[in-house]
């Protein structure tokens, strides 16, 4: 407390003719806004524009060697047009986007078929972008192409196939993670338990990825360099497996090769 020309100021409070006055505050600096937050999906480059296909099934063919070669079928349905190029000079990268999956228009909304109407392609369900690293490889397709898989591929490329993987569900550790149960007899009772997931009182707490049971599957999966063995106009087949069930969706690229279509 101290005085002022008569009057006492008393913390932030003051007394003026007997009277007890707030003390003015200086006006308080404006909060800077908070910083945008850019969110930036990196999508993986490609050797060159794929297609999109149905996954139909498994059957086994022979070669002309008289091997036995289980392969996945996969159904090019309607669809496989450009329906967008962008390139690095006005976009920032570059890439083809391709749509599959031909429905009726009353299944897409307005903004959707505003887009694809650009291009002259018909209503489709599926659009997505293969980023691609030479510009040359825009060029190389027309907005609004019908892409022609048997001139894309050929028997005996090889090629890389991205799909969704089944859902599994909820799984305890031993199925998701393959870790070993415990004891089966002599009193255990512990034999699918999870068991100990880390120290007591130091540090107290549970480490970040530490496997533990949870939801299993669903997610995108890749698988590389599957070997072609037929190709026609509305189907492939793969050597091996692709990733899904029957009636998934699947994306078809040319396999990566660094040094000859990557770089390394």
């Amino acid at each position: 407390m101290a005085a002022l020309g008569g009057a006492r100021v008393m913390g932030a409070r003051r007394r003026v003719g007997g009277q007890r006055v707030a003390a003015a505050r200086p006006a308080r600096a404006p909060a800077a806004a908070a910083p945008q937050r850019l969110v930036v999906r990196a999508a993986q480059m490609e050797a060159g524009v794929g297609v999109f296909g149905t996954k139909a099934g498994m059957t086994a063919v022979f070669t002309d060697e008289g091997l036995y070669v289980p392969v996945t079928v996969i159904k090019i349905g309607d669809g496989n047009i450009v329906t967008e190029k962008k390139t690095r000079d006005v976009h920032g990268y570059n890439s083809v986007q391709v749509g599959y999956d031909v429905v009726d228009e009353r299944k897409l909304n307005k903004p959707q078929l505003g887009h694809l109407k650009k291009s002259g392609a018909p209503p489709m369900r599926h659009l997505e972008e293969f980023r691609l690293r030479f510009k040359k490889q825009v060029d190389e397709v027309e907005l609004g192409q019908q892409l022609d898989i048997e001139a894309m591929f050929s028997e005996g490329d090889v090629v890389d196939v991205r799909g969704r993987s089944v859902g599994k569900g909820f799984q305890g550790n031993i199925k998701r993670h393959g870790h070993h149960r415990g004891p089966m007899t002599h009193g255990s009772k512990s034999h699918r338990q999870v068991g100990s997931v880390g120290p007591g009182t130091t540090p107290g707490r549970v480490f970040p990825g530490r496997a533990m049971p949870g939801r299993m599957g669903f997610d995108m999966v890749k698988v590389k360099s599957l070997k072609v063995m037929r190709v026609s106009k509305d189907s492939m087949l793969v050597k091996g497996s692709v990733p899904g069930k029957p009636g998934n969706l699947v994306r078809i690229t040319p396999a990566k090769k660094v040094g000859v279509n990557v770089r390394g």
